[in-house]
């Protein structure tokens, strides 16, 4: 769960996690220096969980890419099963994460994502109609460059088996943002990974501002032209 200035949502969230009463279920924080105070919160969190909670903390804020790679190299070093990655927003249901595990379990899957465009999905009512037909277009791009066979290709709410995780190489991706997302599916299919979408109501952040920038669309943009073309 990587954060950048999350500390009102945070508590919120490891309750909502923790309601689920799942008892191998850890949480990792990648916290990246967060200057309202984000990683004391989660360091307190940490020391009230029973060792449930862990945080890593880093020096700077250095793109979400980097803070999953992250996230996700330490959590397979302490033999994780399945790592699921997810907002601290709140926009991301806690309630569809047993969902996602039992189409790990029943049906296979080596990434279950947490789709807002498969049947019975959807996005914040919040939003107004150019913000749900620039995300509906951003995915539909992405789909007829890359030829994926994924409704929700920028979705940042997944599950990965360890295995697919390793088979991917999260470790060497580069890319950021959104693109980190595009990239892991897409190497995901190039490896003939089975994918399963669960639908999933997507929530428009209560507190806090999003992180996305012009920076991150540009990328967004032409990531999906570099791994087409790319050897």
């Amino acid at each position: 769960m990587p954060t950048y200035n999350e500390r009102e949502n945070l508590p919120l969230l490891i309750d909502q996690l923790g309601s689920l009463g799942m008892q191998d279920l850890k949480v990792l924080i990648v916290d990246d220096n967060s200057p309202d105070g984000t990683g004391a919160v989660a360091d307190k969190l940490a020391a009230e969980s029973g060792g449930t909670v862990s945080v890593l903390h880093r020096k700077e804020k250095d793109g979400l890419g980097r803070a999953y790679v992250a996230g996700m190299t330490r959590a397979l070093a302490e033999d994780s099963d399945v790592v699921i990655q997810m907002d601290a927003d709140l926009s991301h249901p806690v309630s569809a994460i047993p969902t996602m595990l039992d189409r790990i379990r029943t049906c296979n899957a080596a990434l279950v994502i947490g789709s807002r465009y498969v049947a019975g999905g959807s996005t914040a009512t919040e939003w107004p109609w150019h913000r749900k037909a620039l995300s509906a277009w951003a995915n539909f791009y992405v789909g007829v460059i890359l030829g994926l066979k994924v409704k929700d290709s920028t979705a940042g709410f997944k599950a990965w088996t360890a295995t697919a995780l390793h088979q991917v190489d999260v470790a060497s991706i580069r890319s950021d943002g959104y693109s980190f997302q595009v990239e892991m599916n897409y190497r995901a299919a190039r490896r003939s990974l089975k994918i399963a979408e669960v639908p999933i109501h997507f929530e428009e952040r209560v507190e806090g501002a999003s992180k996305m920038n012009l920076r991150e669309q540009l990328e967004s943009a032409l990531t999906p032209w570099k791994l087409r073309f790319q050897k």
